[in-house]
């Protein structure tokens, strides 16, 4: 031990940040019994939003469900903070409608630190971490007073803190997101043990005193009027509530002139900033530049929560210096006469190189050192949740002596995260989106419950009575399914002007009550007033619809994703010795032996190995 430490407790499990990664973490590891700590830079800060308030989006929606569903808790207080809840993508197919919430940023975070502080088994400790080293059996944790916490297994949950600074024009602060002080010990002390870091640097709009928006000037955004909520535990009547509107105006060519003229003050395009930004959501400065032919761009105002004037100018990141930001943001509809109350900045930041780690994201080269959320690699909230509650499972297995869970791509897109990160790799923050899904029809929000609540349960994070409610979803559903496929609709004058007062052809012959389902222009809702139908809570009433109606898409999906589950389940033994695989290119050899595959899909996933490489590695494993 250092010169000043000393051996202050021991815990199963050490969480260190308090972001959403660490939370999801340190609530998983505790409910699973583990004594845990969970280490944050500040208690007034657990699960801030320092970018934008809200929760969900397109793709993201997915993510927040599918954590609901492993028994994770974002989904639960969105539900009880969001000001604002609507479904986007109605418009196209159910495999894409993705759930978003505007919170109340404030009170999110006091709901979370609530929900931390009622764990029985979780400890709460505000101190930075300095160093995490192994230590006869341990791992040990030390905080910046010298206090040494030895643990089972760690999780780090850096989030954006890692040798930060934060940029605008010429002004740069050493800082983490919204004035919090960075973590810069604990970056090399990492680095000290092989841990492999790279620059990335993402951005936040400027914050406006919303008593000075001329809202006559925008378009007004209101919520939906049922809400869906995230949580499968919540109904809409339980969350329902009023709604504060959001409002919609665009920038001009005034504004990309003040732009323009300033782009050399600007650290992106000065030199200054050196980390990788994200490519699908640039700055405001990206846009004028990347976009030069478009005459304006959105911009969203939203409300930071219902206690505050605080109006996020959302889709207009930007690192201009303060007074082009007062000029820039007064060129826009509705923003004339606005006042700053928060600068927009640019944030750099270290993140590890996500291939070290393992798909129950634990270091490959640290056992029992586990990572999650944006010091991966990754962007959002909600992609930072994901990670969380699976390496607060997998941390608590290793403490625990019990298997990891792991989600692979056909089951989720937890999995399709994850394994993008530690089988790929990203060369900019990561951001989820349904293209990224291969099986996204099966991959549904709607359906994340029946995807993932069993394994929730056997994880040991679903309680006994919840797990019995979804066994009698389950069954609802399938009773419903078999009853609209065999409940044959005869021709009728009834029946049949039914069907013509709703735009649907008449019947010539019997059809079954899923046979009229498929039509497009007819929907559950209307084939009851046809056929009489049991009373139905409006989820099971989706998934039947659901169902039925793209019964053939989802077959044919399910048979790829079986496909692919079979590569899944070939392992390849640990002790493969790839340069023993002489029809083998050299660089896939070289790029197998360092990462060293745990499957023939994985193996085929990685960059820079092809079919025929694959091809080779397979004759050869029936060859041993």
């Amino acid at each position: 031990m250092g010169m000043n430490e000393f051996i202050a407790d021991c815990f199963d499990v050490v969480v260190i940040g308090a972001g959403h990664a660490g939370c999801e973490a340190a609530l998983a590891a505790a409910r699973l019994g583990c004594e845990t700590l969970l280490a944050a830079l500040s208690m007034d800060n657990i699960a801030v939003m320092p970018c934008n308030p809200s929760i969900g989006g397109t793709s993201k929606g997915h993510l927040v469900r599918e954590v609901d569903a492993l028994g994770g808790e974002m989904g639960k207080i969105i539900d009880k903070t969001y000001i604002q809840s609507r479904m986007l993508n109605r418009g196209k197919g159910p495999a894409v409608h993705s759930l978003r919430a505007q919170a109340d940023k404030r009170r999110y975070s006091a709901e979370m630190r609530r929900s931390l502080e009622r764990e029985p088994l979780l400890t709460l400790l505000q101190s930075e971490i300095v160093d995490v080293r192994p230590e006869s059996g341990f791992l040990a944790v030390v905080s910046e007073g010298g206090a040494v916490y030895r643990a089972k297994a760690v999780v780090i949950c850096g989030g954006t803190y890692f040798n930060a600074r934060c940029l605008y024009g010429e002004t740069i602060i050493r800082s983490g997101p919204n004035g919090c002080r960075p973590s810069a010990r604990l970056a090399d002390a990492l680095a000290a043990l092989g841990v492999k870091t790279r620059r990335f640097k993402t951005g936040t709009p400027a914050r406006v005193d919303g008593r000075g928006v001329d809202f006559s000037k925008m378009t007004i955004q209101r919520g939906d009027e049922i809400v869906v909520p995230f949580s499968f535990e919540n109904t809409p009547e339980s969350v329902r509530r009023g709604q504060i509107p959001c409002w919609l105006t665009y920038t001009n060519e005034r504004t990309h002139a003040v732009i323009r003229a300033a782009l050399s003050r600007s650290p992106m395009y000065s030199g200054v900033i050196e980390g990788v930004g994200p490519r699908y959501c640039p700055s405001i400065e990206d846009k004028v530049v990347r976009f030069a032919d478009r005459a304006s761009h959105q911009v969203f105002i939203e409300p930071e929560g219902e206690d505050t004037a605080e109006m996020y100018v959302g889709a207009m990141s930007s690192s201009l210096p303060e007074d082009v930001q007062r000029e820039m943001y007064r060129t826009v509809p509705g923003l004339e006469r606005a006042r700053i109350t928060r600068n927009a900045y640019a944030i750099e930041y270290d993140c590890f190189d996500p291939t070290q780690l393992t798909s129950a994201l634990e270091f490959r080269d640290v056992p029992g050192l586990f990572s999650a959320g944006q010091v991966n690699g990754s962007s959002g909230y909600e992609e930072a949740a994901a990670q969380g509650i699976i390496a607060g499972i997998n941390a608590a297995a290793r403490a625990l002596g019990r298997p990891p869970l792991t989600l692979d791509r056909s089951e989720a897109y937890i999995g399709v995260l994850i394994d993008d990160l530690t089988v790929k790799g990203t060369a900019e923050p990561y951001r989820m989106m349904t293209s990224r899904a291969e099986y996204r029809l099966l991959l549904r929000q709607d359906n994340a419950d029946l995807r993932l609540t069993e394994k929730g349960y056997r994880a040991g994070l679903i309680p006994r009575d919840r797990y019995e409610r979804f066994l009698r979803k389950k069954r609802i559903i399938e009773e419903e399914i078999a009853r609209v496929t065999r409940t044959i609709v005869p021709p009728g004058s009834a029946v049949n002007a039914a069907l013509v007062s709703l735009g649907s052809p008449p019947l010539a012959t019997g059809a079954s009550l899923a046979d009229l389902l498929r039509r497009p222009e007819l929907s559950y809702a209307a084939l009851a007033g046809i056929c009489p139908a049991p009373s139905l809570p409006a989820d099971v009433r989706e998934q039947v619809e659901i169902s039925v109606r793209y019964a053939g898409y989802i077959a044919r999906q399910a048979i790829q994703a079986e496909r692919f589950r079979s590569l899944e389940r070939k392992s390849i033994p640990p002790d493969v010795d790839y340069e023993a695989v002489g029809a083998m290119r050299l660089e896939a050899r070289q790029k197998l032996s360092a990462f060293r595959p745990v499957s023939l899909g994985q193996a085929a996933r990685i960059p820079g190995v092809n079919p025929a490489d694959i091809n080779a590695l397979m004759m050869y494993l029936k060859g041993r």
